[in-house]
C-alpha cells in the first residue's frame, strides 16, 4: 500500500509506522488520519506483527492538526486507495489491538498528543518539548482532553490544557504522558518481549481493558470469566 503521509513497513514480528510529512512538521491532516486509520487495520489483520512502533521523520514528532486542510479538505491530497470515514485520531488508535511503542525524538503539539497518548509505551529525548497552545487561538484541546483523561486525574487535564506553554519531557514523565527517557537497548529488548506473544490474546487483552469502564462493577468480573473461558 502506497500511503502519502506516513509510511509501514514490516520487520520480523514489529510493525514500523512513520509519520512522514517532515515538511509539514508532520501536521496531520483528515488523508493522514483515515492512512493511519487504514494502517492500524492492516497491523491488526495480521498475525505475524506483535508489536507497533511509532516514530517520525524530521525535526517535529508532529505539529498538530493542519487546520487549513480540515476548514477546506480541497486543500489535503486525497488518497484515493483507501476508504475514508469520519474518524479521530484518538478514535484510531482505541481501536489498535497490539502494544504499540512511541519513539519522539521532536516537539510534541497540540494534537501531536493523540498519537502519543494511543501508544502503549512512550519514550523521548531529553530535549523533546511538549505544548498545548489551543487557547491561545481561541480552542480548547477537546479531543486530545480525552485522551489525557485516560493517564491522569482531572485536575492535572484542566492545569494542562490551561497552560500553553512548553513544558519539559521530565514534566511528561511526572504526569504519565512519556514513561522514559529513549534507550536504544531498553526498547530493542521491549520490542522483542512480544515476539512469541500469541496475537488473540494480545486482542482480547485490549479489548477487555477498553470494555471494562462501561460495565457495571458487579459485572466486570463475570465479562473477564468470560473472556478467560473463551481464551482457553
Amino acid at each position: 500500500m502506497m500511503y502519502h503521509f506516513i509510511k509501514l513497513r514490516k520487520e520480523s514480528h514489529i510493525a514500523y509506522l512513520t509519520l512522514a510529512r517532515a515538511e509539514k512538521r508532520n501536521a496531520f491532516t483528515p488523508t493522514t488520519v483515515n492512512e493511519v486509520a487504514h494502517a492500524v487495520q492492516e497491523i491488526n489483520s495480521d498475525d505475524d506483527i506483535k508489536v507497533v512502533l511509532l516514530e517520525a521523520e524530521g525535526p517535529v514528532f508532529c505539529a498538530g492538526m493542519d487546520l487549513k486542510t480540515f476548514r477546506d479538505e480541497s486543500l489535503d491530497v486525497r488518497n484515493n486507495a483507501i476508504t475514508y470515514q469520519n474518524i479521530s485520531l484518538g478514535e484510531v488508535f482505541s481501536q489498535l489491538h497490539k502494544p504499540s511503542v512511541a519513539i519522539l525524538n521532536g516537539d510534541v503539539v497540540a494534537g501531536g498528543f493523540l498519537y502519543v497518548l494511543g501508544c502503549t509505551y512512550v519514550f523521548a529525548k531529553p530535549e523533546v518539548r511538549f505544548r498545548l497552545p489551543e487557547l491561545d487561538l481561541g480552542i480548547f484541546p477537546f479531543q486530545v482532553m480525552a485522551s489525557l483523561l485516560k493517564v491522569m486525574p482531572e485536575k492535572k487535564v484542566l492545569q494542562l490544557c490551561l497552560n500553553t506553554d512548553y513544558f519539559s519531557v521530565d514534566e511528561a514523565i511526572n504526569l504519565g504522558i512519556v514513561d522514559g527517557l529513549l534507550d536504544a537497548e531498553k526498547i530493542e529488548a521491549l520490542l522483542n518481549r512480544f515476539g512469541k506473544a500469541n496475537t488473540n490474546v494480545l486482542k482480547a487483552g485490549f479489548e477487555s481493558v477498553r470494555n471494562l469502564p462501561d460495565l457495571p462493577t458487579n459485572e466486570q468480573y463475570s465479562y473477564l470469566k468470560q473472556v478467560l473461558e473463551r481464551l482457553r
